[in-house]
């Protein structure tokens, strides 16, 4: 009786003590990473991967495996050559698609001058000399045809023809830019043809139409300007894509567009939202797509019953607190998606078309998340200065009691038109932040999509204003709580987020006590004059600085620009940059940093060489998460 007493007691100390385990930085970085990779052939099994960060090495290791679509145990399998089918070859097996760097222009000085071969020189009369993270050295991404003998590939033809443009479409491009015509007599691409400055100011992107037997290009979107992308036949040779209405506007409304060849229809045209990807049903009479929407990202159909003068209703499909991160099939009535939460990466699931309700196929990491407590979330509504409902996310501590106190973080989202949903981040990481013991107020405000196009569209030429409003009302509203420690609030934030902190920091009258930029915009007019995508700084800013009859440019360049707020700086604030970010370079960073040392204002600079706008080394990562918290310990 008392061995049996001690095995009960033993067991129950052991399952309290994984309960009382709570999210580290170093879990975060051990949890697997999944990617759903498609159906198999057979239409029997879900194709994914799973990548795990090894810090040692500083590198992912990635393995692959299957499920069946109805659930059921995961298999381990060496290769998956073979198990899905090859969008690039051709349906009758004669051609296949891959595509390479092709060198086209000239930019080294030994390119000129062949004599001066050790020279580093790099030569350019026009912009679009770097890009995201990379120097551009003359070299674009171009598709080639090959035909196949034997299931062998000859070296292929460019179909491109040596013109100096990419496809795939770089920074983001890649094969799913391409692809074959039902009848497998031409290739469909996204392109951006366009080259140097007139590249830089631009969006347009459009779909080009290669014709195999004449070998001639048609561009199949003359009338579009903006982007028009991720192009996809129907079961029944309908061409659909997203496309968005005006050039230089990143951030339009994203439409679904359907070509019967002679006629183009809009599916969403009425509705007030904007799509991302999407998937044609089996039998070519649905779309499926994601959308955000009010703080998620859901599943939603339309249907298509051809060219009427009646659009189609957009159905949405899934409900709840979470996110739909991708589709990735069909299995019957039932559609493959994956998901997530902020308390749980991405696992796959399958979803009742009719229903919406949801089974979870996979669960990589439940394992450590049994051991740990999961943060609580809730929506919170909060007034607007301008009378409008705002939605806000609160993300709680474990076991939050509400009769004490906690530190809590403004968490400012980037973009600056980024939806702030249930995503779940390896370095933002809500979950992480919670159960470091800080509450997190994440605000849906002005400029984010899932909440009508019109509250998507504020903040263009407005980034000072009403939005930063927004942020105030949000964690004025939650500071009146008793749970919150009022001499303990921060704000942190990111890109566009990292602009908000800077900004805030210069107006917010002693609301905060601490502030944390990374990759924020720190001075607009050294921005306008260094980031390489200048349609983004035109649209949202307005325009160039020099434009002085312009009064929006006026305004944004005083009012808005955080370098003209520094004369009121008194807060301790942590910079974080990278050497590699060509879209808010590196200056900016360095700028606001030595504003604050010059100031006197206790300051730090985290500065990583070889990471871009984003943080992607897992070693780095994890310095990353080390010195956020260290720093909101000694100043918060």
């Amino acid at each position: 009786m008392l061995r049996i007493f001690f095995v009960i007691t033993l067991c129950f100390v052991q399952i309290f003590g994984f309960a009382q385990e709570k999210m580290t930085s170093e879990l975060l970085w051990n949890l697997g990473r999944l990617s759903a990779m498609g159906i198999s052939k057979d239409g029997k099994n879900i194709v994914y991967s799973v990548s795990i960060p090894d810090l040692k090495e500083n590198k992912s290791n990635k393995k692959y495996y299957t499920i069946p679509v109805n659930g059921g145990e995961a298999v381990e399998v060496k290769s998956i050559d073979g198990l899905l089918l090859d969008k690039n070859i051709s349906l009758d097996g004669l051609f296949k698609l891959s595509h390479k760097k092709v060198k086209v222009n000239k930019v080294h000085g030994s390119d000129f001058y062949p004599e001066f071969d050790k020279s580093n020189a790099q030569i350019y009369d026009g912009l679009h000399y770097k890009h995201w993270d990379s120097w551009r050295y003359g070299d674009f991404n171009h598709i080639f045809l090959h035909k196949l003998v034997n299931g062998k590939a000859d070296d292929g033809k460019d179909i491109m023809q040596g013109e100096p443009y990419d496809s795939p479409t770089v920074p983001f491009g890649d094969e799913s830019d391409y692809m074959w015509s039902n009848d497998g007599k031409s290739i469909v691409y996204v392109a951006k043809k366009k080259f140097g400055t007139d590249y830089v100011v631009s969006t347009n992107t459009d779909l080009y139409k290669y014709d195999i037997a004449s070998g001639t290009t048609t561009n199949l979107t003359p009338g579009r300007p903006g982007y028009d992308q991720s192009p996809a036949y129907s079961s029944t040779g309908l061409l659909a894509w997203l496309s968005m209405a005006r050039d230089g506007n990143e951030a339009d409304k994203n439409d679904i567009i359907v070509s019967t060849g002679s006629v183009e229809f809009n599916l969403t045209q009425n509705w007030d939202g904007t799509a991302k990807s999407f998937k044609w049903s089996d039998d070519g009479a649905k779309i499926y797509f994601l959308g955000p929407i009010k703080g998620t990202n859901q599943l939603f159909e339309v249907d298509y019953a051809g060219v009427t003068k009646k659009l189609p209703i957009v159905k949405q499909i899934t409900n709840g607190d979470f996110d739909i991160t991708s589709i990735v099939g069909f299995s019957g009535k039932n559609i493959i998606v994956t998901r997530t939460d902020m308390n749980h990466a991405p696992e796959i699931y399958s979803v009742d078309q009719k229903s919406g309700s949801m089974k979870k196929l996979t669960g990589i990491n439940d394992e450590h998340y049994n051991k740990i407590k999961l943060s609580k979330t809730e929506r919170r509504i909060v007034k607007t200065t301008d009378g409008k409902d705002m939605l806000v996310w609160m993300i709680y501590p474990p076991d939050f009691d509400p009769n004490k106190k906690y530190p809590t973080l403004l968490y400012c989202q980037g973009g600056p038109q980024s939806a702030l949903t249930q995503f779940y981040s390896y370095r933002w990481n809500f979950q992480l932040m919670a159960a470091e013991g800080y509450i997190v107020v994440a605000p849906n405000r002005r400029g984010m999509p899932g909440h009508g196009v019109a509250w998507n569209e504020q903040i263009s030429k407005d980034w000072g204003g009403q939005v930063m409003q927004d942020y105030l009302s949000a964690i004025d509203d939650v500071a009146k709580e008793q749970y919150v420690d009022k001499n303990r609030i921060g704000a942190v934030g990111a890109s566009y987020g990292g602009y908000s902190v800077f900004n805030l920091a210069g107006m917010h009258n002693k609301r905060f006590k601490t502030f944390i930029a990374h990759a924020g915009v720190f001075n607009l007019q050294s921005m306008y004059g260094t980031t390489e995508e200048v349609f983004f700084t035109n649209w949202d800013l307005g325009g160039a600085y020099w434009e002085k009859d312009n009064p929006i440019v006026t305004k944004t360049y005083d009012e808005f620009n955080p370098i003209n707020k520094v004369a009121n700086w008194d807060t301790p604030i942590l910079v974080i940059h990278g050497g590699k970010d060509f879209r808010v370079p590196e200056g900016q960073g360095f700028e606001a940093f030595q504003a604050a040392q010059l100031k006197g204002i206790k300051s730090k600079l985290l500065y990583f060489p070889d990471e871009n706008h984003w943080i992607l080394q897992p070693q780095n990562a994890i310095i990353w998460q080390r010195e956020f918290f260290k720093w909101l310990k000694e100043t918060l």
